[in-house]
């Protein structure tokens, strides 16, 4: 897997076929796109949708959208917040991973979501989080699966529906994640 940052300087003129691909992923998710409320029709999300919903992620200062391919077809999209509107919260979250439909329970999530705290983890962050819609058990499930733990229940700061926040310790690297020995890195995990 190859992740690489969203480089368009505006999210609203993203390439045609890049949006194309970005919106193909979005609508494949419909039953998540159903529990979200984010898009007025989760069986019709149109480019033009997508290029907004990017555009407001994009909108706070440390926010980055990470493009996730395999095979050179983007499987999976993440957006992260290096820093919470809320000052009193020191932890960068995870506002946003999806896969695509088509490649659910390949592990592109994990190896995606792996990149992401890395990358926190290399920063010298001690702490990453990102809140689960309480009407989503199979999201809960999947990062409780990585070691995520729940902190508290509270609404999301956007629409104000119930989530579950989650938490994960980034322990600092050992000398034994550098052995000799250990599996070579993927391109997930730079």
């Amino acid at each position: 897997m190859i992740v690489e940052p969203l480089t368009a300087g505006d999210p609203r003129d993203i390439p045609g076929p890049l949006l194309t691909e970005l919106t193909g992923l979005y609508a494949s998710n419909e039953e998540f796109q159903q529990l979200s409320g984010d898009f007025p029709d989760p069986a019709r999300i149109l480019p033009e949708q997508v290029a907004a919903a990017l555009a407001d992620e994009l909108a706070q200062p440390t926010a980055e959208v990470l493009l996730a391919r395999s095979a050179g077809r983007l499987v999976a999209v993440a957006v992260t917040l290096g820093r919470h509107p809320d000052p009193a919260d020191p932890d960068p979250w995870i506002g946003l991973l999806m896969v695509h439909a088509a490649g659910h329970r390949a592990g592109h999530g994990r190896r995606l979501a792996a990149h992401v705290e890395e990358g926190f983890r290399s920063q010298g962050r001690t702490g990453l989080r990102l809140a689960v819609l309480e009407n989503n058990p199979r999201g809960l499930a999947f990062w409780t699966s990585l070691g995520y733990e729940e902190i508290a229940r509270r609404p999301d700061l956007a629409h104000g529906r119930p989530c579950v926040v989650l938490r994960k310790a980034l322990r600092p690297p050992t000398p034994a994640d550098h052995r000799p020995d250990a599996p070579p890195r993927t391109e997930a995990s730079r």
